[in-house]
């Protein structure tokens, strides 16, 4: 995996924010695709044919679980990422005025933000969860996402009681360029339950007050728990 280099030094005055800029426009197509169930994305995309995509991957030796069939439609309410520490409350959000997806404010930076008018988590299709990676003076709840490995695990906490359990199998950090919205939200399988985690990554552009690439992590459910 490249270094992650997205987020400055949490003293560092910056605005830190989430998908701004082009990327807003790179994230509503994505959805707008996904929305009308695209189902033509090869099986991963973690052998990038240009520079525009840094992946991790599926490390050689790296066995994953088969997939669970979905469950059925609940709403999320936590995020638990063992790998990274992170225990985060989940919520719903929209679009804004300018057609993006909401993210949570900044004094709730340990938030997660689920794109309330999709797929809920573990149910069949793609849900869609957003988080920050820092804000003007200090780490955010996605900081450390772009150091998640294939095979550790995303747990989802519903509100019907139950724990959907997604393995990652991918890891990519997509710059601006030539994004194909398409590998990056549209569902690997169709009929699959699975998850994209999203954040900034790249570098952080002063000129434009925005990052130059964002980090989507994507999961499939592989497990239930109470």
């Amino acid at each position: 995996m490249p270094e992650h280099t997205d987020a400055p030094h949490p003293g560092a005055r910056t605005t830190g924010r989430l998908l701004t800029g082009v990327a807003w426009a790179v994230l509503l197509l994505g959805l707008w695709l996904w929305g009308r169930e695209v189902t033509d994305v090869r099986n991963g995309i973690s052998a990038p044919t240009t520079g525009d995509v840094a992946a991790v991957g599926r490390p050689p030796g790296v066995a994953l679980p088969p997939a669970l069939h979905p469950l059925a439609a609940a709403r999320p309410q936590r995020i638990d990422i063992p790998g990274l520490g992170v225990q985060a409350p989940v919520v719903a959000r929209g679009l804004d005025r300018d057609g993006g997806i909401d993210p949570p404010p900044y004094d709730q930076a340990g938030v997660v933000g689920w794109y309330a008018a999709g797929t809920r988590p573990g149910a069949a299709g793609t849900a869609l969860m957003v988080g920050h990676v820092d804000t003007e003076t200090r780490p955010a709840v996605f900081y450390k996402l772009s150091t998640v490995q294939p095979g550790e695990t995303v747990r989802v906490i519903r509100d019907d009681g139950k724990v959907a359990e997604f393995t990652v199998d991918d890891v990519q950090v997509v710059t601006r360029d030539h994004f194909d919205a398409r590998q990056a939200y549209g569902p690997r399988q169709p009929g699959r339950a699975e998850l994209r985690l999203v954040t900034c990554g790249g570098t952080f552009d002063r000129a434009s007050r925005s990052y130059t690439a964002n980090v989507i992590v994507s999961a499939y459910l592989t497990g239930t728990g109470l």
